[in-house]
């Protein structure tokens, strides 16, 4: 043992103690590390490393460093500085048992994320700062921090930007796309930016003895480095085969495809030169020369700055080195490779820049030698091609790479220079307008001008419609055109126009060149340029026009001219860098000292209540990060236009708490088609970010919501307010605008104003998803709804004008993504949204240049776009198909055309209803029969036709994988487009009023309580009850001997804090996939984990909000909870809610227009009776006859119960006969008939009027069949029975006319959310919804009647949409009330004849009095459970010299001998299984304990020498078994998760005669090999003393960040369960559990499974792969001990797969957990 400086005790090995000294004294001592590897990213981490000095070169460098912008010398100079350095690659095998293994565990800190990178620059300095004041008390470490900036590429940049006279060394680039060198300039590159070296690798020194090795639990770690390569003390290069180097960087921005990430790394080792202090000194150094000298990367055009920063360098590229590899260490990866030939399969680029000293560089692929003129200036031919090559020269070194270059003969000396220099890539078209579009397009998609050569005349004139759209939308773009000269102008030369000033006021900048002379200095042409471009660029950003006229000859032969004019060139020609740089001064205030009128803007900030953020077009991904970072702060209402990129946001799912952070209103457009959405809206207060707005009807309400404080920001001086509502115009960058307001302190407040915008956009956007998903053809909103499907993080979308950027503003959607690296997901918790670029030319929204633009954007992105068109835009841009064609640095597009064949939009404008539909065809859809196909053939372009939903979701799955470019044509009508169109948004008209009702009637109450709604659940409980019935219930089958019958379920009561009081029902079926012991297990978890919670009066609108609600309060998956158990939870809810109204439940879900409430309501309900056929067809008659003279309408037979098809049909004919043909009958045959049965049947009663048989055969896909043949209507039941999840994939194929209605029973499909979607589905179809008791009590009866009502409400509200004629009214299947002999409540529900209608009908008004004074009859009730509360104590056991207090739980009968022992995982306690405990505590005594470490067990000191024990898992099972023993004498069945499965595993095998079972969730018997243990117990080792060295906090980080927790990560209580595992009162023992209980410790139980005879159940999470196969192994292990008798183990041993959930499967999913368990005890 020894202490540290800090007083942490380190345990020490004797060659560490050895070491200790050697290095501290003496010379640089070897010190191994190793690295690990992820998946098929492999390194080696064999390599060992050694320590000598510092952590900053690889090789030589000055001595002057930089700090602040100012130079000190170091006490030593920098090229003895090696840092901590790695040597390898040693394979992790046998040899390595016989040496010392240690891990040094890497902690990473995530910081916030930043604004810009210059402000994720100083998060690093003031993390690194903090840590100097406070250092962690290890003598050594590795210490990474990391903070996300925005995502657009510039490593790059901060590679170019760092001085040549730096004194870090090395410096790399790495490009991730392994692009030729004139990528990085067209259209940029992702990569990464490495400065300094934190850790270095080096070839082996096999005279160490301790192998020392990273690892991480949480983000990758990259080393990067050459293979072949000898890199000596001197910096000199040579090659070797087997030889390597690698570096881990101080300072590191790695461009993920969804994140950049900003990461500082500091090793150290006290132990040698390398230490703390040094380490910590030389980190701050690098970060100082960064932030000196990193460009503004607020100013998106900075590329003209990287090819001079490069040739400055002078690099000469030696192809002998053709790779730099990129060796992951990460987490969950192999921990060795097997030699050299593995580790160069290593992921590699070939395009890189490493400087490793002042004096050397290595790069492949960047320059090229481009860096040259083409040819010296005094060789050109002539005066025309000295000018043209000064012109090309020039846009190069100002950064202008890609030009698009008209055929002409005037503009040939441009041309030649352009193709033939070797930086430019130049791209051709025939047609001028498209090609000048086409360059459009590129500076939308790199914020970088392309420069456009077209020769005089006609060609200048079509390049107009591209110059109005980029000056109306401030893109930047270069026009070089060719003219004649002077003298040829004005006097009738060919093509000769007057070109001065052509574009008028369209252009920022015009300039006429004179016609090339010596007589003129050529740099008068270098000082044009530079200021042209420099106004191309400048706010407001556009087009400027440079005229270059040409005389004669235009090509290359020789013409003599004067080299004078190249005077003062001299300079120019030997750099690379601009004749002129223009420079910005920028001024930033903070918000303290804020001018006077950003002081006002804050101040009407502050005081906003009503306010909206407003996102219109945004071009940039860091200007979307900033726009969210507002949003976050701010935590206003946002509403993102389509060209904003928020509006199609990628969510990340493991991220839940997304909405709470973020208000995103992304459906008020539809909303605001109500007029009481319009007037509800009062706004005080917007901020609009860009200034473009696509949704018309947001800009209506706006100007009519004025005058209020209307704020828009935006860089460019122009006037975007057509409105003229604006009252503080800011022009400003994004960027500084957040930058302010990040810096004022906003407070929180969330209010009923955000609220309630975000509920009505919720429920709208159901409303839209709805129509949509139900429409059974492909329409246009469909292809807006669905075309994210088609975009992953590295794609981008260009939409057109007209109906596509409308579609997609109106009816787009977000969606999530689960594939995210762990990297990603740690960065992005706090933005947990991938950003989307969106783009269209909505500067003058013309439907011309559309599909050039798009290609252009796509080269300029450098994304896989896909473009969305119609077909009129397509057409009117055939000629871009000629440049899709080049696919020059461009990735492949996929281009959807929606053909409607003419202008679908003008269908949907006022006009469509005023003009003759001939002259609308003609002159405004201007309709036509072109073959896009045979337009693609034409230019060789992929093209798939669909016409049908699930031919466009395979084409768009094709076309995401394909690498070639992708014409989708989706056929379209423009009728059919129109016609639903005008349904859906009558539909969403009805929603958005009702929601608005519905939100006024709720604040109108005078019972609110909670301004937003909520209501804390006081007390909760369910009394279990049994009814004699008067009959068997007719889902039991006719072989029954009793005369008495029975029903039993539960009645749940829940009572709310102000004293409001709802009651539910659950009574389950038997014939259906759950029991009345699987529900009450379930009531009995729900009770304990519904205490306290609050519910919402939302929960009433349905439409997803009880899903919501039982996921995200409850953080139970809503699949899990059976059908009857979440109808009675759903009930009791809603009569809760409707309690505190003082209302019903009808009312809740409908509220009523008026108090008088007689306008739209039926009050009472038509009920169908029920007849079980048992009886002669005469008997059955007369039955019939009786229940008719009762009063009743409708009747249901049951059919198909003897198996008979002949006896059912003469019974329907008997009765048809008997009762007339104005009565409704109905036949049910349960699925009973197979297909030729039920063909019988059919064929006799075809004449008998039957309104519906339902379920006529057992096979689902014989009912259409049925339908078809039989010509009978028929209705669904079992059909739709188990469909809880995703209903409306199902019912789509059941849309046949034939299928007359669908039968709901609320407690088989899952509730009263369920049944609504279903019957709207239904009433959407034109088909019957009927609601069917399952014989419940009157309490059920009452919810179902007025459940019923509610639905005739949206079946008229339905058919009043569709114009179609109302529909009788419906006799629902309530009919079972009959059957009842007695009932839960004294007073049951009285159904009976209305004397006014003359039929038999439940009253809405007697239904809603029944549940407002609901008393349980107390003679049915066997007995009530409750919450219960638990026992808590501390237990001290003493074993041999250990003593531990135990921290003990109990539920349930202390004198219960079946007993449930359970233990936690690590960083766990007995709290974690407290709801469980609490379920099964009615059938057993439930006993859960800390373990020593953990929670409030105390670890005491020991007896005899006084060191500190030593856990293990012999240890802690022997004291665990004596703990039980005393607390529980008998047999005990243990249940563990994890490291307790570990523990009840070996206790299983060790103690056979005390433990009956066992249960093990996500457990393993150990490891194999000795290798692996040893491994694992090093690395364990590592985490113990992370734990300890930097707190258990950002141990948890780390911890938690790992793939095997992915799952978990999602769950909506992540945050809550990682707040639980700080609950931990001895850290010491915490971290000895870790290191004493490591898998690499245990002894492996896997050669002891044959041989184990205690029962075991098996546990894994669907999503956890790993535990998956350790199960199956387990259990072939298991059965290999048994004999013939147990041929596969499964009635004594057991796996179970939890499905949706991953390795904490008993947090993620319980309620399969629990089935489980049940099952295997009762086995028990």
């Amino acid at each position: 043992m020894a202490r540290d400086r800090h007083g942490c005790i380190w345990k020490l090995t004797e060659r560490e103690k050895d070491r200790q000294w050697v290095g501290l004294v003496s010379y640089p001592l070897a010190m191994n590390l190793a690295v690990s590897a992820l998946g098929g990213w492999r390194v080696c981490n064999g390599a060992m490393f050694l320590v000598v000095g510092g952590g900053n070169s690889l090789g030589m460098g000055s001595e002057r460093v930089w700090t602040n912008g100012a130079t000190q010398s170091h006490s030593r100079s920098r090229s003895e500085v090696s840092g901590v350095r790695l040597d390898g690659p040693v394979p992790l095998n046998g040899d390595v048992l016989e040496k010392e293994v240690v891990f040094e565990q890497c902690v990473t800190r995530t910081l916030s994320p930043a604004l810009t990178l210059e402000e994720g620059l100083e998060k690093l300095k003031e993390a690194l700062q903090m840590l100097k004041l406070k250092r962690p008390p290890s003598p050594t470490g590795f210490l990474r921090f990391q903070v996300a900036i925005p995502p657009s590429p510039k490593a790059f940049i901060l590679f170019c930007s760092q001085p040549h006279s730096s004194s870090v060394f090395p410096l790399i680039y790495v490009s991730k796309n392994n692009a030729d060198s004139k990528s990085l300039y067209v259209n940029g590159s992702r990569g990464v930016c490495g400065i300094g070296a934190a850790v270095s690798f080096l070839p082996p020194n096999h005279r160490t003895f301790i192998n020392r090795y990273i690892s991480t639990d949480s983000t990758n770690i990259v080393a990067y480095g050459f293979m072949d390569v000898n890199l000596d003390n001197n910096n000199n290069v040579s090659h070797e085969e087997g030889s390597f180097c690698f570096f881990i960087p101080q300072i590191e921005l790695d461009e993920l495809e969804s994140v950049s990430i900003l990461t500082m790394t500091l090793a150290w080792d006290d132990f040698s030169l390398s230490t703390f202090q040094e380490a910590h000194y030389l980190l701050e150094v690098s970060l100082d020369q960064v932030m000196c000298h990193v460009w503004s990367t607020i100013d998106t055009w900075k590329s003209k700055c990287t090819t001079a920063a490069l040739t400055k360098l002078n690099l000469v590229e030696d192809r002998s080195i053709p790779k730099v590899y990129m060796n992951i260490i990460a987490p969950g990866g192999r921990e060795s490779v097997g030699g050299i030939m593995e580790l160069k399969e290593s992921p590699s680029s070939s395009q890189f820049c490493v400087r490793l000293s002042a004096t050397l560089a290595v790069s492949n692929n960047m320059l090229d030698h481009a860096n040259e003129l083409l040819h010296p200036l005094k060789e050109s031919a002539n005066i025309n091609a000295v000018w043209a090559s000064l012109i090309v020269e020039e846009c190069t070194r100002l950064g202008l790479m890609y030009f698009c270059i008209a055929p002409g003969s005037r503009s040939s000396p441009l041309a030649v220079a352009a193709a033939s220099h070797k930086l430019i890539t130049c791209i051709s078209c025939f047609d001028e307008r498209s090609l000048a579009f086409h360059a459009v397009g590129y500076g939308r998609g790199s914020h970088i001008p392309a420069v456009v050569i077209t020769s005089s005349g006609t060609a200048v004139s079509n390049l107009l419609p591209a110059v109005v759209e980029a000056s109306q939308d401030f893109v930047p773009l270069i026009l070089l055109t060719a003219d004649r000269p002077p003298e040829l102008l004005d006097c009738g030369a060919n093509q000769a126009i007057d070109q001065v000033n052509h574009f008028g006021s369209f252009v920022r900048f015009f300039f006429n060149l004179p016609a090339p002379t010596d007589q003129i200095p050529a740099k008068m042409v270098l000082t044009t340029l530079d200021s042209a471009v420099h106004r191309a660029t400048s706010s407001p950003c556009g087009p400027v026009h440079i005229n270059c006229p040409f005389r004669e000859p235009l090509e290359s032969s020789p013409c003599k001219w004067l080299s004078s004019c190249l005077m003062g060139l001299d300079f120019w020609m030997t750099n690379a860098e601009p004749f002129t740089k223009y420079i910005h001064m920028r001024l930033s205030h903070t918000c303290i000292n804020a001018p006077g009128e950003m002081t006002e803007v804050l101040n009407l900030i502050l005081r906003a209540n009503n306010s909206l953020l407003l996102f219109g077009a945004i071009h940039t991904e860091d200007e979307m990060w900033a726009a969210l970072l507002l949003a976050k702060h701010l935590q206003w209402p946002v509403i993102a236009d389509i060209l904003s990129g928020l509006r199609l946001r990628k969510l990340l799912t493991s991220f839940p708490d997304i909405e709470r952070n973020f208000i995103f209103v992304d459906n008020l457009d539809h909303a605001l088609l109500s007029d009481s959405v319009k007037g509800w809206l009062e706004i005080d207060v917007v901020i609009q970010i860009g200034s473009r707005i696509t949704s018309k009807r947001i800009c209506q309400i706006l100007e009519d919501c004025a005058p209020f404080s209307y704020i828009m920001v935006d860089k460019h001086p122009h006037r975007h307010d057509p409105s003229h509502i604006v009252t503080h115009r800011i022009q400003t960058s994004i960027f500084e605008f957040v930058g302010c307001l990040l810096k004022a302190e906003v407070p929180y407040k969330r209010s009923m104003w955000s609220t309630s915008l975000q509920l009505l956009s919720k429920m709208v956007e159901w409303e839209i998803k709805f129509q949509i998903t139900v429409e059974c053809s492909i329409t246009e909103p469909y292809v807006a709804h669905v075309m994210s499907e088609a975009l992953s993080s590295e794609s981008a979308l260009f939409l057109g004008n007209s109906m596509p950027i409308r579609d997609a503003n109106i009816y787009g959607c977000s969606w999530s993504i689960c594939n995210q690296s762990v990297s990603s997901l740690m960065l992005n918790s706090d933005l947990p949204i991938n950003l989307m670029r969106v783009a269209a030319n909505r500067g003058a929204s013309g439907i011309d240049g559309l599909l050039s633009t798009a290609i252009g954007f796509a080269v300029g992105c450098n994304k896989k776009v896909l473009c969305v068109i119609g077909d009129i835009s397509l057409l009117h841009d055939a000629n871009g198909l000629t440049i899709l064609n080049q696919r020059k640095l461009r990735k492949p597009m996929t281009i959807l055309v929606v053909n409607n064949h003419g202008g679908a939009i003008f269908s949907i404008l006022p006009l469509a209803d005023k003009v003759e539909p001939c002259i609308l065809h003609q002159y405004f859809y201007t309709s036509h029969n072109i073959s896009i196909r045979e337009l693609c053939m034409a230019h060789g372009v992929k093209h798939l036709h669909v016409k049908t939903k699930a031919e466009l979701k395979e084409a768009l799955c094709i076309a995401k994988h394909e690498q070639m470019d992708c014409m989708v044509e989706i056929e379209s009508s423009i009728d059919a487009n129109a016609s639903f169109h005008s349904i859906l948004k009558r539909f969403v008209l009805q929603t958005a009023q009702h929601t608005i009702r519905f939100l006024s009637w709720i604040f109108n109450q005078a019972s609110i309580k909670d301004e937003f709604c909520l209501y804390k659940i006081r007390k909760i409980q369910y009394s279990k009850y049994r009814i004699a019935l008067g009959a068997p219930p007719t889902s039991t089958s006719f072989a029954i001997s009793s005369k008495e019958f029975y029903r039993e379920g539960f009645i749940l009561s829940l009572v709310l804090e102000d004293g409001s009081v709802g009651y539910g029902e659950v009574a389950p079926i038997d014939i259906h996939r759950e029991s009345l012991v699987d529900a009450e297990y379930q009531l009995r978890f729900l009770i304990h984990v519904m205490e306290q919670v609050d519910i919402s009066c939302f929960l009433s609108l349905l439409k997803g909000s009880f899903s919501y609600w039982i996921w995200h309060e409850l953080g139970i998956l809503p699949s899990s909870i059976f059908p009857s158990v979440r109808c009675g939870l759903e009930m009791a809810i809603l009569n809760a809610i409707a309690d505190a109204k003082g209302s019903n439940m009808l009312n809740i879900l409908h509220p009523p227009i008026n108090e008088n409430n007689t306008c739209e309501r039926s009050l009472n309900v038509q009920i169908c009776a029920l007849i079980d056929s048992n009886g002669s067809p005469t008997e059955v008659a007369n039955v019939a006859a009786k229940l008719i003279e009762e009063g009743f309408s409708a009747i249901k037979l049951k059919v198909a119960r003897g198996g008979d098809p002949i006896h059912d049909a003469a019974l329907i004919q008997a009765v048809r006969k008997k009762v007339g043909c104005q009565i409704i009958i109905r036949a049910d045959a349960n699925r009973s008939w197979t297909y030729e049965e039920a063909m019988k049947f059919s064929s006799l009663v075809k004449d008998c009027n039957l309104q519906y048989i339902e379920e006529p055969v057992q096979d689902e896909d014989d009912i259409l069949k049925f339908c078809k043949e039989s010509g009978l209507p028929v209705a669904l039941d079992e059909t739709i029975d188990n469909i809880q999840e995703n209903p409306m994939e199902k019912l789509v194929k059941f849309t046949n006319p034939a299928i007359a209605a669908v039968v709901i029973k609320p407690s088989v499909v899952g509730g009263f959310e369920n049944a609504a979607l279903i019957a709207q589905w239904a009433h959407q179809m034109g088909k019957m919804a009927v609601v069917s008791a399952a014989f419940e009590s009157s309490l059920s009866l009452s919810a179902y009647t007025q459940f019923s009502s509610y639905l005739e409400i949206l079946s008229l509200s339905s058919f009043k949409v569709l114009d179609d004629m109302a529909a009788p009214t419906v006799a629902h299947g309530l009919g079972t009330y009959r059957w009842l002999k007695e009932d839960v409540t004294p007073n049951p529900l009285l159904i009976c004849r209305n004397p006014q209608s003359g039929f038999v009908e439940a009253s809405v008004a007697n239904a809603s009095q029944l549940v407002h004074d609901f008393q349980v009859n107390q003679e049915v009730i066997s007995y009530i459970i409750a919450e219960e509360q638990v026992r808590q104590y501390q237990y001290k056991v003493e074993l041999n010299n250990l003593s531990c207090s135990f921290e003990v739980r109990e539920t349930g009968l202390k004198t219960n001998d079946n007993v449930l022992v359970f233990l936690h995982g690590f960083l766990g306690t007995g709290e974690d299984w407290i709801n469980i405990m609490k379920t099964f505590s009615g059938s057993a005594k439930c006993i859960s304990v800390d373990l020593p470490g953990h929670g409030k067990s105390i670890l005491h000191d020991t007896k005899g020498d006084g060191e500190e024990p030593w856990l293990s898992l012999e240890i802690i099972a022997d004291i665990l078994h004596k703990l039980v023993h005393h607390i529980a004498p008998a047999e005990v069945t243990l249940v563990g998760y994890s490291m307790g499965a570990r523990i009840a595993l070996y206790m299983a095998l060790k103690f056979g005669t005390k433990i009956k079972g066992a249960v093990l969730i996500s457990g393993s018997p150990g490891l194999k090999d000795k290798l692996s243990r040893k491994i694992r117990a090093a690395k364990d080792d590592s985490r113990a003393l992370a734990v300890i060295a930097h707190g258990l906090q950002f141990f948890l980080s780390s911890w938690y960040a790992g793939e095997l927790w992915k799952s978990l990560r999602s769950h909506p209580h992540f945050n809550r369960i990682i707040a639980s595992r700080l609950q931990h009162d001895d850290m010491q023992s915490l971290a000895q559990m870790l290191s004493g209980l490591s898998i690499g410790r245990q002894p492996s139980l896997w050669e002891d499974l044959p041989n184990c005879r205690v029962p075991l159940l098996i546990m894994h999470g669907e999503k956890d792969a790993k535990f998956r196969k350790i199960a199956q192994a387990m259990l072939n292990a298991l059965c290999s001990g048994l004999g013939s008798k147990h041929e596969k183990g499964n009635d004594i041993h057991e796996v179970v797969e939890v499905p949706n959930c991953g390795h904490a499967a008993h947090l993620e999913n319980p309620l399969p957990i629990i089935a489980s368990m049940r099952r295997f005890v009762t086995r028990l």
